[in-house]
């Protein structure tokens, strides 16, 4: 009888057992998910990345046209 009071006292802590095992098993699946996710680029990753390397370029080369600007008008009004 006292067999069966120590098995019920301890049943509550066999669920933490129970998920503590089930996260060292799946660990590896995970990392090895994760790995893959990094070493791979979803089209969306692509065009965003496209997406913000077009518009730095676009930036870069309009304050390259506004000091060419600059430097022509101050050319112009130093003649």
């Amino acid at each position: 009888m006292r067999l069966g009071w120590v098995m019920l006292a301890l049943a509550p802590l066999t669920g933490g057992c129970v998920s503590t095992v089930w996260n060292v098993a799946t660990a590896p699946v995970r990392a090895g998910a994760q790995v893959i996710d990094w070493t791979t680029t979803s089209q969306s990753e692509a065009d965003r990345n496209y997406g913000r390397k077009m518009r730095k370029k676009e930036a870069r080369e309009g304050r390259e046209m506004r000091k060419e600007e600059a430097r022509r008008l101050r050319e112009r009004d130093g003649d």
